[in-house]
C-alpha cells in the first residue's frame, strides 16, 4: 500500500469520530398537570421555582402558548401532533376498567383511547435513532397492552397508566407500572417516604443513565408529572414552608401576581384583571381562611417539590455533557383546576391521615385559588377561554436558542410540537403506519422561533373541548362555552375578543362585529367537521352520562 493511500486512511480514521457524531439534539417535554399561568416564578409566582426560572432566565418564555384544555386531549395532541379528536379522545380517556368515555364505533372521535389511526411522537423518532423514554402519567388508555406506552413506540416506562393516583399510596387499577408490569407497593427512590413526583424523576433518570451506557443515542424523554393535580399531596417539608403565606386570600394574591407580571413584561398593563371567582376572601371566618390557606400550601408545595426535581434532572444533564444539546420544554396540560367546588370539598387539610388515604377530588383547593393560579385570565381546566388553555411554556437549549432570556409573543399550541420534533431530529412522518392511514399535521415547526425569528403562520388556531369552542386568529379570538354542543353549534353562545386589547377577555365583542363572528364562526365549523368534533355524540352514548 502506498504512502499516499495509508495517508487517506489514516485522514479519514481521525476524522470518523466528527464525521459520525450525531449531532441532533436530546429532546425532553416535561408536563406539569392541572398547574395555572402564573404559579411558577418566572411566570409572576411566588411558589419557590428557581430551576424552572433559571431555565426560563437562560431560555424563552412564551407569554401565548395553549395547552387543549384538560389532561387527556392535552397528551393526545402532545403525543400526536394531532388534534384530540383525530386521535380518539375528543372526550376523555376511559377510567380504569371501564368504557365509560367510550361512545361506540358510531362516534370513532369519541372511543376514551389512542387510536391506531394517529402515530406518537415516539414512533415517529424511534426508526430516526433516538432512544424513546417515558415517566410518568400516561392517560392515553391502559386495559389493553396495545394501548400502553410500549406498545405506542416508547422503549422504557415507568409511571401510572391512568389519570390520577395517591402520591404516597398508588394502589392498583391506579397505581406504578415498570414498563407493562404493575408494581405492589412501590420502593422510594429517596431518602423520603414513596412520592410519585420523586420516583417519576430518579426513573427518568436511571433511564437516561442506561442509555448512555449502553447505546448513546440522542433521546426523547417524555417526563408527565401528576403534581399538582389532586389529590393534593405533598413532603411536609415543603408544606410547611407555605402554611401561613396565603393568609392574604386569593384577592390579593392575584393582585400581587398581575403586578408582577406586568413588571417582568409578561402582561399588558392595559388588560384589565379578570372578574374573582365566587367568593370573596373577606367573607371567609377565620377558621375557613386558615383550612383555605393550608389547601394553598399545599399545592405550592406540590410545585415546589417538582422543581426540585426539575433540578436534579438538570444537573444530571451538566454532569453527563448533555445539558447544551438538550431542548427542554416545560408547560402545563390545562390550566388551574376548579374541581373539588368553589373551597376545595369536604376532606380537611389538617386530618393528614385522612388527607393522605385518597386519591380522588376531594383533596383540592378550589375554584378561588384555581382562578388565582389563572391570573390574570378567566375559567379554568375545561373551558377554552385563556384561563382554560394558557399555559407557560419555557424553552430550553443553549446549542439551538439564539436568544436566550427573551420572551415569545407569537400564538402557538400543542400540534407544533410534532413538526418542531420532526425537523430538529431529522425524523420521517408517515401518511401510513402499520396499515392505518395516518392524518396530516397542521402545526408548524417552532424552530423559526428558536433563531429569533416569527412563526408566519397562517391558519388559526382551533381548539374544542366539552362543549367549549375557541377559534384564535391573529389578535381576534372566537370563544363560547357550551357552543360546540352535540346537535350543532349553538351560534348564541360565541363570543369575540380582540386579544391585543383584552386577552383577559373582559369586553365581548360579539355585538358589535357580527360580521366577524359570523366569518371565524364558520371557520370554526369547517375545521370541526374535518378534524371529528362532529358527528358529536350526545350525553346518552356515553355510559357516564357526560360529553
Amino acid at each position: 500500500m502506498s504512502n499516499f493511500i495509508c495517508s487517506l486512511l489514516l485522514i479519514a480514521l481521525i476524522g470518523l469520530p466528527y464525521l459520525t457524531a450525531d449531532e441532533r439534539p436530546n429532546i425532553i417535554v416535561i408536563l406539569a398537570d392541572d398547574m395555572g399561568y402564573s404559579d411558577i416564578g418566572c411566570y409572576g409566582g411566588e411558589i419557590e421555582t428557581p430551576n424552572i426560572d433559571a431555565l426560563a432566565e437562560n431560555g424563552l418564555r412564551f407569554k401565548q402558548f395553549y395547552n387543549s384544555a384538560r389532561c387527556c386531549p392535552t397528551r393526545a395532541s402532545l403525543m400526536t401532533g394531532l388534534h384530540p379528536h383525530e386521535t380518539g379522545i375528543g372526550h376523555m380517556t376511559n377510567p380504569p376498567g371501564t368504557l365509560n368515555h367510550d361512545a361506540g364505533p358510531d362516534f370513532p372521535n369519541y372511543r376514551g383511547v389512542l387510536n391506531k389511526d394517529c402515530v406518537t411522537v415516539a414512533e415517529v423518532l424511534k426508526p430516526a435513532g433516538y432512544a424513546t423514554l417515558m415517566s410518568g402519567k400516561w392517560h392515553l388508555g391502559m386495559d389493553r397492552h396495545e394501548l400502553r406506552p410500549l406498545q405506542r413506540g416508547f422503549e422504557k416506562y415507568y409511571g401510572c397508566l391512568s389519570g390520577a393516583t395517591n402520591f404516597f399510596y398508588p394502589e392498583h387499577p391506579r397505581g406504578m407500572f415498570l414498563g407493562n408490569e404493575p408494581i405492589e407497593n412501590p420502593k422510594s427512590t429517596t431518602d423520603r417516604r414513596f412520592y410519585t413526583t420523586d420516583a417519576f424523576t430518579d426513573y427518568a433518570i436511571q433511564f437516561l443513565s442506561e442509555e448512555k451506557a449502553e447505546q448513546d443515542r440522542p433521546f426523547f424523554l417524555y417526563l408527565a408529572y401528576t403534581s399538582p393535580h389532586w389529590p393534593l399531596h405533598a413532603h411536609q417539608e415543603e408544606v410547611q414552608k407555605y402554611v401561613g403565606k396565603y393568609m392574604m386570600g386569593w384577592d390579593k394574591l392575584r393582585e400581587q401576581r398581575l403586578k408582577r407580571q406586568i413588571e417582568i413584561g409578561l402582561i399588558d398593563p392595559k388588560w384589565k384583571l379578570s372578574e374573582r371567582y365566587d367568593v370573596a376572601w373577606d367573607s371567609l371566618n377565620t377558621e375557613k381562611q386558615r383550612e383555605m390557606d393550608m389547601r394553598m400550601a399545599f399545592y405550592a408545595a406540590m410545585i415546589d417539590r417538582m422543581d426540585q426535581n426539575i433540578g436534579k434532572l438538570v444537573e444530571h444533564l451538566k454532569k453527563n455533557d448533555q445539558y447544551d444539546n438538550t431542548l427542554i420544554l416545560f408547560l402545563t396540560d390545562n390550566g388551574g383546576c376548579a374541581e373539588g367546588g368553589t373551597l376545595g370539598g369536604k376532606t380537611d387539610p389538617f386530618d393528614l391521615e385522612k388527607w393522605e388515604a385518597t386519591y380522588g377530588a376531594g383533596p383540592s383547593y378550589g375554584g378561588n385559588w384555581a382562578n388565582a393560579s389563572n391570573t390574570p385570565f378567566q375559567k379554568f381546566k375545561h373551558y377554552t377561554h385563556e384561563g382554560g388553555i394558557s399555559t407557560p411554556l419555557v424553552a430550553h437549549w443553549p446549542k439551538g436558542i439564539k436568544k436566550g432570556g427573551s420572551m415569545v409573543g407569537d400564538a402557538a399550541y400543542l400540534p407544533d410540537f410534532m413538526p418542531t420534533f420532526i425537523s430538529l431530529a431529522k425524523a420521517k412522518y408517515p401518511s401510513n403506519y402499520r396499515g392505518n392511514k395516518i392524518p396530516p399535521l397542521s402545526g408548524v415547526s417552532l424552530e423559526t422561533i428558536f433563531e429569533g425569528k416569527s412563526l408566519k403562520r397562517k391558519d388559526p388556531l382551533y381548539l374544542e373541548h366539552e362543549d367549549n369552542a375557541a377559534l384564535i386568529q391573529g389578535d381576534w379570538k372566537l370563544v363560547g362555552t357550551k357552543v360546540s354542543v352535540f346537535d350543532g353549534p349553538d351560534a348564541s353562545k360565541w363570543e369575540l375578543y380582540d386579544l391585543e386589547n383584552d386577552r383577559t377577555e373582559t369586553n365581548d365583542l360579539s355585538a358589535t362585529h357580527p360580521e366577524k363572528v359570523s366569518q371565524l364562526s364558520k371557520q370554526w365549523l369547517a375545521w370541526a367537521n374535518q378534524v371529528g368534533v362532529y358527528p358529536k355524540p350526545s350525553k346518552k352514548n356515553f355510559k357516564d352520562g357526560h360529553n
